[in-house]
């Protein structure tokens, strides 16, 4: 079954323009969901909205959205009121600007979709569109309401269609300074340097998301068929968490070198190479032994 279209409008820049639809590319609809139930009857339990002074419920036709401006004192905004503030689509995508990939901060990245042209007649469009971006490896900068917003999006070559990234609005992404400026200004240098290189060189690999489970899915679909089969409850085993306090034996640990002194630390090329040599001088000290008994 084809998937639904989120939103449905045209992609446009310059003169050029192509009817495109956006599909959702990431969902948490797979994963494992619960209802809340009254424990005593097994019966699923409903939402009210509830007076907090008196408390009588309320009916949805009498709740409204509330600003508070101090506390307990609010200015009420009418559903009509709410509407007229969103922002009038024209249901196109256009395009600002084209920029390098990685010119932006993947911070501001918020929710990809996939995009794709929405009828035959405009794949022509579509194709030009996007291998002008793939062959100058360029985004595009555009905008659009979107789901009652008017949002930015990074929009990009992938495979045979585009993904168009929502990004975040500045006052969104909160300052990497105010987070950082606790951090202490360390140099690091010389053989735990070396150690951590040499670590981060073994680990060394490609992504690739198929190799990453969810362990917490996991466990609740297992919880699940237990409960269904009315099997025994399996029991997490506690993680073994090795206590290591000295940062250089740890880095040790990691690198496979654990209880060696700064001598027996050295870098592992070297001391490959230190190994090397003596085996080679090994080798020619047992030749000369050789020509000496047989002359």
């Amino acid at each position: 079954m084809s998937p639904r279209a989120q939103w449905k409008g045209y992609l446009k820049f310059g003169e050029v323009s192509c009817p495109v639809a956006l599909y959702t590319a990431v969902s948490t609809s797979e994963r494992i969901s619960f209802h809340t139930l009254n424990r005593a009857t097994g019966n699923r339990v409903r939402r009210e909205f509830i007076d907090s002074a008196s408390g009588k419920p309320v009916p949805r036709e009498d709740q409204v959205k509330g600003y508070e401006l101090n506390k307990d004192d609010y200015v009420i905004l009418e559903p009509e009121e709410v509407a007229a503030a969103v922002p009038e689509s024209d249901k196109v995508l256009h395009v600002q600007a084209f920029l390098a990939c990685d010119e932006i901060d993947d911070v501001y990245f918020d929710r990809p979709y996939y995009l794709a042209p929405s009828a035959p007649a405009s794949a022509e469009a579509f194709a030009l569109i996007r291998e002008g971006m793939r062959k100058k490896q360029v985004a595009a900068i555009a905008r659009t309401v979107l789901f009652r917003r008017l949002r930015t999006m990074m929009i990009r070559a992938h495979g045979a269609g585009l993904i168009a990234t929502t990004l975040n609005f500045d006052y969104e992404v909160r300052s990497a300074q105010e987070a950082f400026e606790d951090v202490p200004d360390m140099k690091i240098k010389g053989e735990m340097l070396d150690l951590a290189r040499h670590i981060i060189a073994t680990k060394k690999g490609s992504f690739d998301a198929s190799e990453f489970d969810d362990r917490y899915e996991a466990a609740l679909a297992e919880l699940v068929k237990a409960k269904i089969e009315g099997k025994k409850i399996p029991q997490r085993k506690p993680a073994k968490v090795a206590k290591v306090t000295d940062l250089m034996e740890a880095l040790r640990q990691s690198a496979g070198m654990a209880g060696q002194g700064k001598t027996g630390a050295q870098h592992p090329a070297k001391k490959s190479r230190a190994a090397s040599g003596k085996a080679a001088k090994s080798r020619a000290a047992a030749s000369s032994r050789t020509q000496r008994k047989a002359s």
